[in-house]
């Protein structure tokens, strides 16, 4: 094994600090790996938030690249994984509010496509996951978006709520009502 190799190894098992340290002193493998290790849940996250392949791909680049610009100003390494998520959930609503609606968005409609499958692939590959896919779809925007912070992105009331420019309550009222519309829809899977 080569000294890159080994380098590159080594920055893989590396914690989160240690590689939010390096990569906040310019360090772009370090960043690297980061973005390698958190891409997945942050575009998750952001697909869950946009409804849409292609803004959950464009709201993450642009995370990606806000989280690179303001490394060297994280006060908390250890807290990088939620910071990365914070930013990404932050492109996604922005990019949510940019867009112009339309008719005939065809992610949203491949969406639709791929969550309502027909009768013989629903019998082959039915499992909760779509399910509940589909049941986020029917929530109303603002059920959707708090419900996804809270339980899928870890963030706290106070946070969602400074995120979307809310009130604490609202974000409860909110997910607390996105839960329930969420427990009728997925009765079939308990």
């Amino acid at each position: 094994m080569n000294l890159f190799q080994r380098n590159a190894a080594s920055l893989q098992s590396a914690s989160d600090a240690l590689l939010a340290e390096r990569a906040g002193d310019g360090d772009a493998a370090a960043f690297e790996a980061l973005a390698r290790r958190h891409l997945p849940s942050m575009r998750a996250q952001a697909r869950r938030l946009t409804m849409s392949d292609s803004d959950a791909d464009d709201a993450v680049q642009d995370a990606l690249l806000r989280a690179w610009s303001g490394m060297s100003g994280l006060r908390e390494p250890a807290a990088v994984r939620g910071w990365m998520m914070r930013i990404a959930a932050n492109s996604a609503l922005a990019l949510i509010r940019r867009r112009v609606p339309s008719a005939g968005n065809e992610d949203e409609l491949a969406l639709r496509a791929d969550l309502n499958p027909g009768p013989e692939s629903a019998t082959i590959s039915g499992s909760a996951l779509s399910h509940l896919g589909l049941a986020l779809t029917r929530l109303p925007e603002q059920q959707r978006q708090c419900w996804v912070l809270r339980e899928m992105g870890g963030m706290s009331y106070e946070e969602i709520a400074k995120l979307l420019g809310i009130t604490e309550t609202s974000v409860r009222g909110r997910t607390t009502r996105a839960r329930a519309t969420l427990v009728k829809e997925m009765e079939a899977w308990r």
